[in-house]
């Protein structure tokens, strides 16, 4: 079956480390790779004092206070033993006014002491997610916002996308500054010269030659005349726009490589054409074509057509790219309409992915259903009731990288766009993210991961869309999480938290004999602004209460997803446990997304 594919996507114009000085000779001396070199930027208030073994002051409390008494005296400096560590070593107060040359003499003080073993300053360490100083990231809500955004940030602590290249199945690459370094070699599919506008068919050069139309009605009945939209290029940033580069925007897996695989042009594009790209972009063969160099692990398709039905020439090659190891992510479609009746949205093996607004609300253009997968932000340059064409709400739309020209190339640009064609590439950066992360991961583990750690749409849906929006920072911390031995119950029933309201929600646990661990796991996921309003507690089946988190006014951060250790083993294990979480303020809430008990 040989069916023209339109692009989805509706198109919008308008658019630290340090050293104290060297430690003194000892027995047994730090490891090298311990050893700091240079005084840190940030005060330092307090140090670590390591004693020898068997000294009075490696085991006493007394001792150590004592110590530091001495130290003081020797040095002038208000000194006080605040506690012991873990590992048996000192903490001393410097007080919050120490100059690095107090801190200095402090430590030469100990250094010199025959009963120290090692001192070191207690340092500070920071997140590694530093935000983009791209110099349009502010204008990327999809990524970070709490309502409609895709909780992208804290997920770069753990990975960027390097090592796994994406395949960006579309109209080519319109070349820009903030993409290059990160374009690995295509090529171009199209196989008929005046569709393809480079006065040949398939060639090496995946170069976008633009996929205007001069007149109504030159691409078939009910067609219109438009200006080159450059759309591949517009996909490609979404998932891998150079980041920290002072430029721009930031794109979602911004360490992996994007391949541009054109199959779009004057008038869309074939569905034979369509087939061989997902071949070769995937690493297998097509006749007549040199092999793909580099192989992708994610393809992105933001296109379609009406169809019925899957056809086969699109099935067999998504099934022979899976299982190659490549996973395959399409638009479900802006007609508003069920996903169903477009391909490849109604294909197996792939992720189909419905859009939504900054709202959090599917996106009033956005296909819906029963086989849209997940959904993810696409945006809403106008509002469903505005003059179509037009661009109402620009700051709602997807930002991302485009090309000024009408026609042929011209300057680079930024510009926002809506569609499912937006939604579709932030759910492969994901994939790119998860494949990075852990690269033995299959396509049905990636599906299953985002599908599974996805979060309830804060609007509405009506029709489908899948399991809710994905989330990034949740779907890598699941799979990069060893998860705890032991049997699990689970509750994912949602559970709202109002203001100044106290909830529940319930776990059953039965077929355990004795009692709970004295190191029960219970594990937290609730969504929530502002996280220090909230005071929570696991109730065991006797009613007995454990505190797990305080209320703190200071804790503006959203969300608590995290996993408590509580010592239960005074408590029968059968029985109803209940994990019972408290608003003790007003102006934010949210609701209990899922808990669990490790036993």
């Amino acid at each position: 079956m040989v069916a023209s594919a339109a692009i989805i996507g509706a198109a919008a114009t308008s658019t630290g480390a340090f050293a104290a000085a060297p430690v003194a000779s000892t027995p047994k001396p730090a490891p090298a790779s311990q050893a700091m070199t240079a005084l840190p930027t940030a005060p330092v208030e307090k140090v670590i004092v390591t004693y020898k073994s068997k000294t009075a002051e490696a085991g006493s409390n007394a001792a150590a206070k004592s110590d530091a008494a001495a130290k003081a005296t020797e040095t002038g400096e208000a000194l006080s033993f605040e506690r012991r560590l873990a590992g048996g070593a000192a903490l001393v107060d410097l007080g919050d006014s120490a100059s690095k040359q107090d801190v200095a003499e402090v430590m030469a003080a100990f250094r010199a002491d025959p009963q120290v073993a090692s001192v070191e300053p207690d340092i500070r360490a920071y997140a590694m997610a530093v935000t983009p100083n791209d110099t349009d990231y502010a204008k990327q809500w999809d990524l970070f916002e709490a309502t409609g955004g895709m909780n992208v940030p804290p997920a770069w602590d753990k990975t960027t996308g390097t090592g796994v290249t994406v395949a960006v199945i579309d109209t080519g690459y319109a070349a820009h500054s903030d993409l290059a370094t990160n374009i690995v070699s295509g090529y171009d599919f199209i196989s008929t010269s005046a569709d393809a506008r480079d006065g040949n068919g398939r060639d090496a050069d995946s170069k976008d030659e633009g996929d205007w139309n001069a007149t109504d009605g030159e691409c078939g009945t009910g067609s219109k005349a438009s200006n080159s939209s450059w759309h591949g290029t517009h996909v490609a940033g979404t998932i891998g726009a150079v980041t920290h580069n002072s430029k721009g925007i930031a794109g979602i897996a911004y360490n992996a490589k994007v391949q541009p695989v054109r199959v779009l042009g004057k008038c869309g594009g074939s569905s034979a054409d369509i087939a061989d790209a997902i071949t070769w972009a995937s690493g297998g063969t097509v006749p007549g074509v040199p092999a793909n160099p580099t192989p992708a692990k994610v393809i992105n398709m933001s296109l379609g057509g009406a169809s019925s039905t899957c056809p086969s020439v699109y099935q067999n090659a998504i099934n022979g790219a899976v299982s190659r190891g490549t996973t395959v992510v399409v638009a479900a479609g802006n007609s508003n309409a069920n996903a169903s009746g477009f391909t490849p949205a109604n294909c197996s093996n792939v992720i189909t992915v419905a859009s939504t607004s900054r709202e959090g609300n599917r996106s009033y253009y956005s296909n819906y259903g029963t086989i849209v997968d997940v959904a993810a932000p696409g945006g809403e340059t106008r509002r469903a009731t505005d003059t179509p064409g037009t661009v109402t709400t620009p700051e709602n739309g997807i930002y991302s990288s485009l090309n000024s020209g009408t026609t042929t190339q011209s300057v680079e640009n930024y510009k926002p766009y809506q569609g499912t064609s937006m939604a579709a590439p932030h759910i492969a950066g994901l994939a790119a993210l998860l494949k990075s992360a852990k690269s033995t991961l299959t396509p049905a583990e990636i599906e299953s991961a985002i599908k599974t750690n996805a979060r309830p749409l804060p609007g509405t849906c009506t029709g489908g869309c899948g399991t809710g929006i994905a989330d990034t920072a949740k779907t890598v911390d699941a799979v990069t999480t060893t998860p705890p031995a032991g049997t699990v119950f689970t509750n994912a029933t949602d559970v709202t938290i109002s203001d100044n309201t106290t909830v529940s929600s319930s776990i059953a646990v039965t077929g355990r004999t004795g009692n709970a661990p004295a190191a029960l796991k219970v594990g937290v996921d609730i969504k929530h602004t502002w996280r220090g309003d909230l005071v929570i507690d696991l109730v065991a089946p006797d009613g007995t209460v454990r505190n797990l988190k305080a209320s703190s006014s200071s804790d503006s951060a959203d969300n608590v997803l995290t996993t408590y250790t509580v010592d239960a083993s005074s408590e029968l294990a059968n029985g109803t446990w209940k994990l019972q979480v408290r608003d003790v303020a007003s102006g934010d809430t949210g609701y209990i997304d899922s808990w669990s008990l490790t036993f």
